[in-house]
């Protein structure tokens, strides 16, 4: 045996790969992993983020917004004072939907209808729980708005007990690029297409204040060619329905009145898309959480219009709330104008699926990372907190600066050392007691800029009474009678 001939190969193997190493080195992301110590079932990232970092990584900000005076233009005769890049709220941007939680309030008109999307910092109802909770005190509104058929986080959610059988295929806008059928508004199709076994879902109100029934159950499911399928329920006595595909989006109450749980049998479904059930009593304030684990946000660019527009339809959404960020850090760069550019034409494509939706954007929380053996705030958290705020003054969005709100730098260390604790020991996550005062932050600064429009609102002028035309109103002697 020529061990000299097996030594040489393999140090020319040990040679190749430090050279491929370091010739790779600097393309990789500056931590590969965390030095904290956190679950690893939520670190997920969605291949849309991967595609952008890979496409737009290099582009250089171009500082046009820092220094500029935001002057906004009049809306319904309201007009909220000028605003500079570091105080900027956006509250302008709100004045609809500050105009339907008016009537709200002082006529008992109508109803309000939020949808929150969100990554982990939402999951299992977090954040979202509270913050329906504060407006629903306020406002009116009783159930828990719109819940997934099948959901990684329903072990976890408080606000409803949620079980789901097995054999549901399940399609994901963080996984899938070419759904069978369309996406829903929570960025999932689920179909039942098990032939041998019933698909069902189960769900049961829970003592939550404002969600401790059912209101009003209804069931969302897109077109099929199948028209032999049907839903199984108990509602005092079995009651089968039979589910009518025929166009983009169909619904089917189940019950007009509320209940207590709830458990559906699919059968003879398939190839029927599936998108989820809501649960609102038509009155005050319903906000429905779309949280998904790893998204960075720019998966919601790839609803289809049409789909969303007939989903809007139907549930009729005032405000769209954007809180996104723990999922963008740390990619090996500081400058985030790839971020700011795709995240840009996301809010405008929500515009486009939702006309005349109020797009409010939440910001990165603060994060810590371990510096020289000591938690501090990450350096990636301010450049992309700001660039965060540049794509919503470009889209014309409100914002919340969560950063700040919480306390800026090294608020994160102090919220995870506090006794009780607010955040988890990853530096990252609130826990239930954060996820509350986070939504209480939120909230107050929304209601803030309600109770201001309110002020504002009283000092517009009534519109000038229309001078009628003698020209234009004048008969036509011809055609007179």
């Amino acid at each position: 045996m020529n061990t000299s001939k097996y030594f040489f190969q393999s140090l020319a193997v040990v040679v190749v790969s430090t050279l491929s190493f370091l010739a790779f080195k600097t393309f990789l992301p500056k931590k590969l992993f965390s030095e904290d110590i956190a679950s690893s079932k939520n670190i997920v990232v969605d291949s849309l983020l991967l595609e952008a970092i890979a496409e737009d990584g290099d582009l250089k900000s171009e500082d046009t917004l820092t220094n500029i005076t935001i002057d906004y233009k009049i809306t319904n005769g309201v007009k909220f004072p000028t605003e500079t890049f570091e105080d900027y709220t956006g509250n302008q941007y709100l004045v609809t939907f500050f105009e339907k939680l008016f009537q709200l309030e002082t006529k008992k008109e109508g109803n309000v209808r939020i949808a929150y999307f969100g990554d982990s910092m939402t999951d299992g109802d977090l954040i979202v729980k509270d913050f329906r909770t504060y407006l629903q005190e306020k406002f009116g509104g009783q159930g828990v708005g719109f819940v997934n058929i099948t959901s990684e986080s329903a072990s976890s959610r408080s606000s409803v007990t949620h079980e789901f059988s097995g054999n549901w295929k399940t399609q994901s806008y963080l996984k899938v690029k070419r759904p069978s059928r369309a996406f829903g508004v929570n960025g999932h199709v689920f179909f039942a297409n098990d032939t041998a076994n019933v698909a069902w879902v189960k769900y049961k109100a829970t003592k939550t204040k404002f969600a401790s029934e059912l209101p009003r159950p209804t069931l969302f499911y897109g077109s099929s060619s199948n028209k032999e399928g049907k839903v199984i329920f108990v509602a005092g006595d079995t009651i089968v329905k039979k589910l009518t595909p025929n166009n983009t989006l169909n619904t089917l109450t189940l019950s007009e009145g509320s209940l207590k749980n709830l458990k559906v049998n699919f059968k003879k479904a398939d190839s029927i898309p599936i998108y989820g059930f809501n649960f609102d009593d038509g009155k005050g304030v319903h906000v429905d959480n779309f949280s998904n684990r790893g998204n960075s946000g720019l998966p919601l660019g790839s609803f289809d219009i049409n789909t969303m527009r007939a989903f809007h339809a139907k549930l009729d959404y005032d405000l769209i709330v954007l809180q996104y960020g723990a999922n963008v850090l740390n990619y090996g760069t500081l400058d985030y104008t790839w971020y700011e550019k795709r995240m840009t034409k996301v809010v405008n494509h929500l515009k486009e699926c939702f006309p005349g939706v109020a797009i409010l954007i939440v910001s990165t929380a603060d994060k810590s990372t371990k510096y020289d053996l000591e938690m501090k705030t990450d350096s990636a958290v301010v450049p992309l907190n700001r660039a965060q705020k540049k794509y919503a003054i470009k889209s014309e969005a409100s914002f919340v600066n969560m950063y700040t709100l919480m306390g800026g730098d090294g608020s994160m260390v102090k919220w995870v050392e506090e006794v009780p604790s607010k955040a988890n020991k990853d530096y990252t996550h609130f826990n239930h007691r954060g996820a509350k005062e986070a939504a209480n932050l939120i909230f107050t600064q929304l209601n803030q800029g309600y109770e201001k429009y309110k002020a504002l609102r009283k000092k517009k002028k009534p519109a000038a009474p229309i001078k009628k035309d003698s020209v234009l109103i004048r008969k036509d002697s011809v055609n007179e009678e």
